[in-house]
């Protein structure tokens, strides 16, 4: 079944969805969006991904037209005719907000009213091999937006920049690309945060690197305090990368997924790069990857779990470390 749409408080499906060719966000790029998944039929971290919609909507000087509570009744109307989250299927959503329809000019005063989109499908994880052999990423010569311009923290429609980068990867056949700043210090890829783990300690790219705020990315941070394993920002540059023991990228929708090569370097496979507990994991895979070594499994005693999060592991502190697993014990 195709993706079902839901525009303006009406559903349909994909090929009879409709927005004006004189709104602001198909003419201009002014919107902004979320995109969300869902564990057992439930979207995941929601209150979150409202929390910086609204963020980003208050960036640009746009209304969102509705409150959470009926956001999340759209979502769940919408989720309903895709007949997807019941049957044990999972489902991909996008929530867009757009200036609305006005006349061919800049002034949001002609546009009366914001265009509210939901879009739901089914989602698609990458393939098992993604996660148990890891990806290569390159280094893109697109800079990332300067946040004097458009600042990354908004998480607008418009992904120009985003997509430009993506076309190197593509073209080299590459994962994914990492983007840098104007100072040419590492800041994400294009639909995902970066991550590297050097002498048992991770670091991310800070938010003063021009990063869009993962929801995700926020996320392991807590996990990592929960598990005594140093998770920090700090600026990091090309050889960081080049040198770091292991590497990942994180998203909403593809969890946790290891860098083993970028710009057809290997990333350093450092057998002592975690604690004991972390390591020497197999998962039940046929074999053992390096950036397998660290993902985040949450211990029994976790009293931060987000509202409807459950375990999934009978409540065990595990060795187990890998980036699939990790997603799972999260499952609400």
């Amino acid at each position: 079944m195709g993706a079902m749409v839901n525009v303006n408080g009406r559903v349909v499906d994909q090929e009879h969805a409709r927005i004006s060719v004189f709104d602001h966000g198909f003419l201009y790029g002014e919107g902004i969006y979320e995109t969300l998944r869902t564990y057992n039929g439930e979207p995941f971290l929601f209150d979150r991904h409202m929390r910086r919609l609204r963020t980003s909507a208050s960036m640009l000087s746009l209304v969102v037209p509705i409150d959470d509570a009926q956001i999340a009744q759209r979502v769940r109307d919408t989720q309903v005719a895709a007949e997807l989250g019941s049957d044990g299927t999972e489902a991909y959503i996008r929530i867009l907000v757009t200036r609305g329809v006005g006349e061919l000019s800049y002034d949001p005063a002609s546009c009366p009213q914001p265009t509210f989109v939901v879009i739901v499908k089914l989602q698609v994880d990458p393939p098992e091999q993604t996660y148990e052999d890891g990806v290569a990423v390159v280094l893109a010569s697109i800079v990332r937006n300067h946040p004097g311009s458009v600042n990354p923290i908004i998480k607008s429609n418009n992904l120009l920049n985003n997509a430009l980068a993506m076309q190197e990867a593509v073209r080299q056949g590459a994962f994914e690309a990492v983007m840098r700043n104007y100072r040419g210090e590492l800041a994400e890829c294009t639909t995902a945060n970066l991550f590297i783990v050097k002498s048992g300690a991770v670091w991310t790219p800070s938010l003063a690197s021009g990063l869009l705020a993962g929801i995700t990315r926020e996320f392991l941070f807590e996990v990592g305090r929960e598990l005594d394993i140093p998770v920090g920002e700090q600026v990091l540059r090309d050889e960081d990368l080049f040198e770091a023991d292991e590497a990942f990228l994180s998203s909403t929708t593809r969890e946790i997924v290891p860098i083993v090569r970028v710009d057809h370097r290997t990333v350093t496979c450092a057998s002592q790069a975690l604690p004991r507990q972390g390591r020497g994991a197999h998962c039940g895979r046929k074999k053992t990857v390096a950036p397998c070594s660290f993902a985040f499994r949450a211990s029994s005693r976790r009293t931060s779990r987000p509202r409807g999060m459950r375990r999934t592991d009978g409540g065990r502190r595990t060795g187990c470390r890998c980036g699939r697993h990790w997603a799972r014990t999260f499952e609400p």
